[in-house]
């Protein structure tokens, strides 16, 4: 006996077992989600093997690692040299520095101003105890700060409007607690502050309170989201199947399905992110498919007068092979995403993956149990001339099917040109909606003071105390003016600028001596001399390395895309190997460099894996339902989805970033599912009953289409709860999934039957006719 008929019998008859293991294994499963932990380091978004990240490592091993709290000071009155103010900001200035983790606080009050007094160098606070400044005090410190290029754009606006403090973060990465303990104490601080200084807002911005958002952003889209998505699909499935024992069946189904996937990751230690936290909401919008077309088949026998349990049985036999290949062909798809350079997204193809087989298991099994042992009443069909519900649309594509074929393939071309209208481009602060603090604090901070985006430069000297070297720090001196005159730079920090200020201060303050000196061993000198000056946590060490034979050159970027990172730093490296030393040469880096980098080469990865897929699906298709020439005919419903999906975005927003990257393996196995289902009842029709093609599509049409259309209705309503995210990277991934699905009913509507219809006749016209 052929499984298919083995497995409905078997259920019905060990129905109450079946219902004990399956309530087993969801305990023993889903007691893991208790492991489950949430991630908040954006890091996590970047693989061991990722080339941006080593160089981040080794630049950050040389320097420190710059991770911050930025607070944006917004005084009431738009000028930031007042009394009040300034106090302000010595005030804030100190306290950032009891700040968990706290390695350094920089701010206009404590920036380490050199001047010269008689024959001696002076470094100090640039402006200490400013509550006792006169006017004529404050008038001179507006001029030295706004004529201060470390300063301007950088921590204070070059208006005087606005103004930061930074505060630069080192913690031990011990736990991910570390980051909500600094954010915490940033938060409370702020609201101390602005309760001490109501005439001050200040905006939160910074690294680290970005890390934290993220994680709050998967912790929010996991309470928030899944009991959504939980009461649409109860609602959706009711109002469909119109039964209540399916819609607690199919509710039960997919629940466990949710528990044994998210519980699996949870034993298997994978941590949940921004990204990987939809996973739950994926797996409750897949599970629904298996469930609705074993159920529709149900009613099906059961309106055609046969019993409960035979239909069951019944359906278990018609639906087995079709349900077996679409979760295997949509568990290969996000098991491809295990290519992504991102590991993020391969947690989120690996929770999936494991859902999905977990959804074919209950759906075989628990389901047919549990409608077995409930209540079930279907409506008798009252006429044997009845007509089923898809059969008007099988007269439309059979009466008229070659302009039926035309139109859908001209669909397919239109729609699907507006892909080469994409471009490989993102902006990672935009991946927070607007809703979000960072996101605001940011905008605001682009707008008013400086910019989010860094790009860093190890500059090599060749030798230990290099870096004094007057050609070399010519160099550097033309790279920054370079760097200066270049598009959306905020600001560009180089060691030049403090030498130029040593050389004018060590000659009486006079202005003409602005510029490097003439001799090594002055630049050295005037160096050694200001080091020795400075406090504590306020030194060079993050600008030049131990034994001076590099320094750093740092750029802030305002209002850029990742396009617009690669496009700079390609210019740079261009600039660099024409006017540089060789020694000199090197790639810029920092986590904006690697954030432009990664949607780029993993929209590469993903399109080798979206085809290592296909190719996969397609043999397993052609072998299972034994015709090589169906498994060719699927490549093209198959793949036309995501090209529409991927052309109307084109035409809408023009962008393909990270999320977007891993669409088409994402939706790869899911817009199988109904191809199969119609080229499994179509085969049954032609194989078991003799139907000639024109019949076999319409009693296909009659017995799967309407499961068809509930199912998509299901996972577009699904997809597009993740739309809601407020966290970009879900919310595209839920757009583009949504619309890739409803194209995929569409194709297999319209274009599959007429194609089938198209490919019999070329084959008859070749061969004869075949017999009956």
């Amino acid at each position: 006996m052929e499984l298919d008929r083995l497995i409905g019998p078997l259920v019905i008859r060990h129905r109450v077992w079946i219902l004990l293991a399956a309530l087993l294994v969801v305990a023993v499963c889903g007691s893991g989600t208790r492991l489950l932990v949430i991630n908040n380091d954006m890091r996590v978004f970047f693989s061991d093997e990722n080339p941006q990240l080593a160089a981040l490592k080794a630049l950050e091993a040389i320097y420190t690692r710059d991770d911050n709290v930025f607070f944006v000071l917004e005084p009431a009155g738009h000028n930031v040299f007042t009394r009040a103010t300034l106090s302000a900001i010595e005030d804030l200035t100190a306290k950032a520095w009891s700040m968990p983790y706290s390695s350094r606080v920089d701010s206009i009050t404590n920036f380490q101003y050199s001047r010269a007094r008689e024959d001696d160098l002076v470094v100090a606070d640039l402006i200490e105890n400013a509550a006792a400044m006169s006017d004529i005090e404050l008038l001179q410190t507006k001029r030295l700060a706004l004529s201060e290029p470390l300063l301007v754009n950088r921590l204070v606006s070059a208006s005087g409007h606005v103004t930061g403090v930074n505060a630069t973060i080192i913690v031990p990465g011990k736990s991910h607690e570390e980051v909500d303990e600094v954010t915490a104490f940033a938060r409370d601080l702020v609201a101390q502050f602005e309760e001490r200084h109501p005439h001050i807002k200040i905006h939160l911005a910074g690294g680290v309170i970005a890390d934290a958002v993220f994680g709050e952003a998967a912790e929010r889209d996991a309470v928030t989201l899944v009991p959504i998505m939980f009461v649409v699909l109860t609602v959706l499935i009711g109002l469909l199947l119109r039964s209540l024992t399916g819609t607690i069946a199919t509710v039960l189904v997919i629940l466990s399905a949710v528990l044994t996937g998210m519980g699996l990751a949870g034993w298997l230690g994978i941590q949940l992110t921004a990204a990987s936290v939809a996973a739950p909401v994926i797996i409750l919008t897949l599970a629904v498919a298996d469930s609705v077309h074993l159920l529709e088949t149900v009613f099906q026998q059961m309106r055609m007068g046969e019993t409960k349990n035979a239909a069951i049985v019944e359906s278990v036999r018609v639906n087995l092979r079709a349900v077996f290949l679409t979760s295997v062909t949509t568990m290969i798809g996000f098991l491809s995403m295990n290519l992504s350079d991102a590991p993020p997204l391969r947690d989120l193809g690996n929770i999936v993956a494991m859902g999905v087989m977990a959804a074919l298991f209950f759906s075989m099994l628990l389901l047919p149990a549990l409608v077995s042992v409930m209540p079930l009443k279907v409506a008798a069909q009252t006429s044997a001339t009845e007509r089923a519900p898809c059969d008007r649309w099988a007269d439309l594509v059979l009466d008229h099917s070659n302009l039926v074929f035309w139109f859908a393939l001209g669909v397919v071309l239109v729609i699907g040109a507006g892909t080469f209208r994409n471009e490989l481009n993102d902006d990672f602060i935009k991946y927070f909606g607007k809703r979000f603090e960072i996101r605001q604090a940011s905008d605001f901070m682009e707008q008013n003071l400086t910019g989010f985006n860094v790009i860093d430069y190890s500059l090599e000297a060749g030798s230990p105390g290099g870096i004094n070297k007057p050609e070399y720090l010519q160099t550097v001196e033309a790279f920054a003016a370079w760097y200066r005159d270049q598009p959306k730079i905020a600001h560009v920090s180089a060691l030049t600028d403090i030498v130029k200020r040593l050389n004018r201060n060590m000659n009486s303050d006079d202005s003409s001596f602005y510029q490097i000196p003439d001799s090594q061993e002055l630049a050295a000198q005037y160096l050694l001399l200001y080091e020795m000056s400075l406090p504590f946590g306020l030194d060079l060490t993050n600008q030049i390395n131990i034994d001076k034979s590099s320094s750093r050159l740092s750029v802030l970027l305002r209002d850029v895309t990742a396009k617009e990172i690669r496009e700079t730093d390609a210019r740079a490296r261009a600039w660099l190997r024409a006017n540089a030393a060789p020694e000199m040469f090197t790639h810029g880096t920092g986590l904006s460099v690697i954030w432009a980098h990664i949607s780029a080469r993993n929209i590469r990865n993903m399109l080798f894996a979206s085809v290592l897929a296909l190719a996969l699906i397609s043999v397993l298709l052609a072998v299972a339902l034994r015709s090589w020439k169906l498994g060719i005919i699927s490549l093209v419903p198959n793949l036309a989805p995501a090209l529409m999906a991927f052309g109307l975005w084109g035409l809408l927003v023009g962008q393909v970033g990270l999320a977007l990257s891993v669409i088409i393996s994402m939706t790869l196995g899911i817009v199988v599912d109904d191809t199969v289902h119609f080229l499994s009842r179509y085969l049954r029709a032609r194989r078991e009953r003799g139907m000639l093609p024109p019949e076999a599509i319409r009693r296909t049409f009659n017995t799967v289409g309407t499961a068809m259309w509930i199912t998509t209705v299901a996972l577009v309503a699904g997809f597009l709860v993740l739309a809601t995210s407020p966290y970009k990277m879900s919310a595209d991934m839920g757009v583009m999934s949504a619309m890739t699905i409803a194209f995929a009913l569409l194709l297999d509507f319209l274009l599959l039957p007429t194609l089938l219809l198209k490919i019999d006749r070329i084959t008859t016209r070749a061969s004869g006719p075949a017999p009956a």
